[in-house]
């Protein structure tokens, strides 16, 4: 069965939701959105494509930083609302230097910073 990006179910914006986890440890690096363009160009590079909100244009993981995501598999979740992008990502895979985006843990009612910067190689 081939695969169409636009079987996908998309926001209002033409955007769906994408979950980064590194295939060796399971571990959730990060969040960031997709269109059909970027899925489509994420399946036929490897490399991961999302699309910047804020710029307004597609961005490959790494690109300018070295920080690369190389795409392992793709899933689909049951309402085909959400991604999950099984990759190998080399170096750390949020822009504040850290592994993941998901550094802050709310504990007791308080915001706790769980994980520090990485050393610049």
């Amino acid at each position: 069965m081939n695969f169409d990006p636009a079987t996908l179910v998309y926001d209002a914006n033409g955007l769906i939701p994408c979950i980064a986890q590194e295939e060796a440890t399971g571990e959730v690096l990060m969040m960031a959105w997709m269109n059909a363009e970027s899925v489509a160009r994420t399946l036929e590079t490897g490399r991961v494509t999302y699309w910047s909100r804020s710029r307004q244009s597609y961005w490959i993981k790494g690109e300018s930083s070295g920080h690369v995501q190389e795409l392992v598999d793709l899933r689909v979740d049951c309402d085909r609302d959400s991604l999950l992008a099984l990759v190998r990502q080399t170096g750390p895979a949020c822009h504040t230097n850290r592994r993941s985006c998901f550094y802050t843990a709310l504990r007791d009612g308080q915001e706790v910073e769980i994980m520090t910067p990485m050393a610049e190689s």
